[in-house]
């Protein structure tokens, strides 16, 4: 089991919604991975490197919504700069299925 936190500790992750502006293929990741332009609203635009390649073509996720944590630190991944971390589940074959709403929200919507 996890460890638990308290309620001071899960407003500090701010969860966030976005649109997915752009999409392109990152060949310098370990594993296969897209670099995502996403927006965030209010929040801002921000970039963000997401293993997400074997569920979903790069053309399906331009304008798709999704929901990321947008206030980890920046992660330099091979000469990439991730700014937040998108969110997902793995599925039975270690694959990342996204969390997604499931009607449309407002971009920078924050996840309670």
């Amino acid at each position: 089991m996890s460890e638990l936190i308290n309620w001071n500790d899960f407003e500090k992750i701010n969860i966030c919604a976005g649109t997915i502006l752009e999409v392109t293929d990152f060949p310098n990741a370990k594993k296969p991975a897209y670099q995502l332009v996403i927006d965030f609203g209010e929040q801002g635009i921000k970039r963000s490197s997401a293993q997400i390649t074997h569920h979903y073509s790069k053309d399906e996720l331009v304008g798709k919504q999704i929901v990321a944590v947008i206030n980890f630190p920046v992660k330099q991944i091979a000469n990439f700069f991730s700014e937040c971390l998108v969110l997902g589940v793995y599925d039975q074959n270690k694959q990342v299925v996204l969390l997604t709403p499931d009607k449309p929200v407002q971009n920078g919507g924050k996840i309670g």
